[in-house]
């Protein structure tokens, strides 16, 4: 009877444990988020050079187009290091923000769409095309990461606004 009391003990305080650590990663917000996917670390970087941490935490909700650090490194060569310098701060900060979206966008409500304003001012393309999701000249490869202040669709291109490509 003893084991059978114990069983029934770690049985739902494993259940405790899980249903808590379950509900925990829910409320992750867009940059914690981020941050636990070695994917967008060049991201996250990018975010905590340009001072955004605190905006991207915020209430939203946002859709966050988020470049993956592969995205970033074909970047043309010292574009990346040269952006992260304090002098080219609001260069940074507008090429992020460019690529988010105010709002909940989900992967359904792309569909019905072909452009979207961004947080930077200028619009972003979007065309579906069997089911293949495209961002301006980025493909959608993973959609619907879902966080507490928003989504993440994760792209494979980083998103330049037209006055910063023309100025690279």
């Amino acid at each position: 009877m003893k084991r059978l009391v114990s069983a029934f003990i770690f049985v739902v305080v494993s259940t405790a444990a899980f249903a808590g650590h379950h509900k925990e990663a829910g409320h992750k917000d867009i940059v914690e988020t981020a941050a636990s996917n070695e994917m967008f670390s060049t991201l996250v970087t990018a975010v905590k050079s340009a001072d955004l941490v605190n905006t991207l935490k915020g209430d939203g909700p946002f859709t966050v187009f988020a470049p993956t650090d592969d995205a970033f490194a074909a970047l043309p060569e010292g574009t990346l290091e040269m952006l992260l310098k304090p002098e080219n701060k609001q260069t940074l900060v507008s090429i992020l923000t460019y690529h988010v979206v105010s709002g909940k966008v989900t992967a359904k409500d792309v569909s019905t769409l072909s452009e979207a304003s961004t947080v930077e001012g200028s619009k972003v393309m979007i065309s579906t095309d069997m089911n293949k999701v495209m961002i301006n000249d980025a493909n959608v490869i993973k959609a619907d990461v879902m966080s507490s202040n928003g989504v993440i669709h994760v792209i494979d291109t980083v998103l330049l606004p037209s006055d910063v490509k023309a100025a690279l």
